[in-house]
């Protein structure tokens, strides 16, 4: 009988959600309140509201309650990348490009086209990649500060399968991986899919709180520390070197890996030394040229220390064999003739130029982010609702993310991000004045 009438409470809530009857950013009755209302137990409430959270119907905010979510918000705001309609403006995700690409390519393949090594690329490849394409990128980090033996490097299918081999070669299920408060999502797929313990690290204005990620070293057998020290998503912040040589020394004493993340760092000019230059032994470092050259271009690599190194080749001949020979040999050509290098720079130049047009368009809001990166993170006022004004927007046809799958903390703050690679400037202009209008009209709601 208590189950039946625990379920049926749950139904009702759902279909009062569903309806229209609760509205999205209700705030719904405190555990104790329903319990009484109800006749049901406390723990009986909770259940309640934790399966409705499941459903994905709910919002539950440590120290401010349990609110309704608008369910309007269409699949893809978040974690899954779905297409977006044609009149959409897409701040959600990145996938910045610079005129010219195209011709590059076209240039690209005449070259491989004529090269003697043609009919190489149509055999299967060396699992972590041809010596010569490890060589460049070698080359290629070592113009980053990093001194790195072709032999420590695997070519993969991307940065986010850098990560996944990363994960499946070096951890366990179960096992305690240090993390921001707010993160990557892709990272946050990878531990779930690989059913890794998160904890998360809070903040501050330039990285994690290393006093707290000490404390945490030192009361959990914490296995690995992942990190983005340079260009931080979303917050986009550059950790000092002085707190860099800080984790290095937590990670030694302590024992964890350091995975560190370096997707976006090609937008930081002259940042700190990376993690991997300065504790090569500890530290494997991830990166890729999606973003600095094209998303299509799926290259990735992996500096790893050589223990390793047999590991993570083992994870990918299991995951992929290889990674294909036309797209990576396009990339190492590109690598050595300083394309990467030009293309990197001209991006650092749009970027700023598109952070200078949201501290424009959106002066007087507490903007958070990187003067050269390509994203912005905006936080809202306690009253507002980033559920509400993402489905705001979405029906003003521009799309932008909440902080829901960059958090992993029980505290989802109400905030935005916003990707500005993804449109044209007009575009981004015009998007970000209608996003004004609503954020204003929201703390008001």
């Amino acid at each position: 009988m208590a189950a039946s009438r625990y379920k049926k409470l749950v139904d009702a809530l759902a279909s009062d959600i569903r309806t229209g009857r609760l509205a999205p950013g209700a705030r719904l009755p405190t555990h104790r309140s329903l319990a009484a209302r109800e006749g049901i137990a406390v723990v009986t409430a909770t259940r309640v509201y934790a399966e409705l959270d499941a459903m994905g119907l709910v919002s539950r905010e440590q120290g401010r309650g349990t609110f309704v979510r608008d369910i309007t918000i269409p699949a893809g705001h978040g974690i899954d990348q779905q297409a977006v309609a044609p009149d959409t403006v897409d701040l959600n995700f990145n996938y910045p490009s610079l005129p010219g690409q195209a011709d590059l390519l076209r240039q690209a393949l005449r070259e491989v086209a004529t090269s003697g090594d043609l009919d190489s690329l149509l055999r299967y490849q060396p699992h972590r990649g041809r010596p010569q394409d490890r060589a460049a990128i070698a080359r290629h980090l070592g113009r980053r500060g990093i001194t790195a033996d072709a032999d420590r490097i695997l070519i993969t299918n991307g940065a986010q399968h850098g990560l996944a081999i990363t994960i499946m070669a070096t951890l366990n299920a179960g096992d305690v991986v240090a993390v921001d408060a707010l993160t990557y999502p892709g990272f946050k797929v990878l531990a779930h899919a690989f059913h890794l313990d998160l904890e998360p690290i809070p903040t501050t204005a330039d990285g994690p709180d290393l006093d707290a990620l000490e404390k945490l070293c030192a009361t959990r057998p914490v296995r690995a520390i992942y990190t983005m020290p340079t260009l931080h998503n979303p917050l986009g912040w550059v950790m000092p070197a002085t707190d860099r040589t800080r984790l290095i020394r937590i990670a030694r004493q302590h024992g964890p890996l350091i995975i560190e993340d370096a997707s976006y760092a090609y937008l930081v000019e002259d940042p700190p030394p990376p993690l991997a230059a300065t504790a090569p032994d500890i530290t494997v470092y991830v990166s890729g040229l999606s973003k600095s050259i094209a998303t299509g271009l799926r290259v990735g690599f992996v500096l790893a220390p050589p223990p390793a190194v047999p590991s993570l080749e083992r994870t990918i001949r299991a995951t992929t064999w290889n990674t294909p020979a036309l797209t990576t040999a396009i990339a190492c050509r590109w690598l050595d003739d300083g394309t990467v290098n030009d293309l990197e720079a001209r991006k650092r130049d749009d970027a700023k130029t598109r952070q200078a047009v949201v501290r424009q368009e959106l002066a007087g809001l507490p903007l958070i982010g990187h003067p050269s990166s390509y994203f912005t993170w905006l936080p809202l006022p306690d009253d507002a609702r980033a559920d509400r004004l993402t489905a705001t927007l979405v029906r003003r046809h521009i799309s932008v993310t909440t902080a829901e799958p960059f958090t992993t903390s029980p505290h989802t703050p109400q905030a935005i991000r916003l990707a500005l690679g993804s449109t044209d400037l007009d575009s981004l202009r015009s998007a970000l004045r209608t996003v004004r209008r609503a954020a204003v009209e929201d703390s008001y709601a």
